[in-house]
């Protein structure tokens, strides 16, 4: 039981310094030997939890957008404009974790293809939940058209994010709001 405890907080230590270096220096600031240092492990610990740095970073995402997950059991409960705020959520107010992730899907996901693949993997998940609330909320919809539309939408919201990060003055919430169907702007929350 001690040594399972041990390996829980080793884990976190390797996950904080992470956070915190991508917090500091972004995606550059973050080598294995850094992320050791601070979180005072050797290497050997380091990978007995991780296969790479890079996965410890996707291990941060993931906790980000877990934050904001309007429905993290899974229930089925969430709503099209609950997961559009929530995209907009992750993209804004984490905007340094989001600006990470783009870096690491596009710029090294075209290159390592396990970057590829779990990108692809995260990226069919959120189509599968936007289409599930779609689906919810007409249910007129097939299966295959709620998949469409949710590609779509899931597009656009990475184009706006985009916008964001590279441009502060750019209000991803208020873009994002129009690309709701028949849904007054105010219900969008936030």
């Amino acid at each position: 039981m001690a040594r399972y405890r041990v390996g829980i907080e080793t884990r976190e230590r390797i996950l904080s310094a992470t956070r915190r270096l991508l917090s500091e220096g972004g995606i550059e600031g973050v080598t294995l030997k850094a992320i050791t240092a601070q979180a005072n492990v050797g290497a050997g610990s380091f990978y007995n939890l991780f296969d790479s740095k890079e996965e410890a970073v996707f291990e941060v995402v993931r906790g980000a957008i877990e934050a904001v997950d309007p429905d993290p059991e899974g229930a089925g409960t969430d709503t099209l404009a609950d997961l559009v705020d929530a995209f907009v959520t992750f993209m804004t107010d984490s905007s340094p974790i989001a600006r990470i992730y783009l870096q690491l899907a596009v710029g090294r996901g075209l290159t390592d293809r396990t970057i590829a693949e779990r990108v692809i993997r995260s990226h069919q998940r959120r189509v599968e939940r936007f289409a599930d609330a779609w689906q919810r909320e007409d249910t007129s919809l097939t299966p295959a058209e709620a998949t469409r539309r949710a590609q779509v939408m899931l597009a656009a919201l990475t184009g706006l994010g985009l916008s964001a990060l590279l441009d502060e003055r750019f209000d991803m919430r208020e873009h994002a709001r129009e690309l709701l169907p028949d849904v007054p702007a105010a219900s969008t929350g936030r």
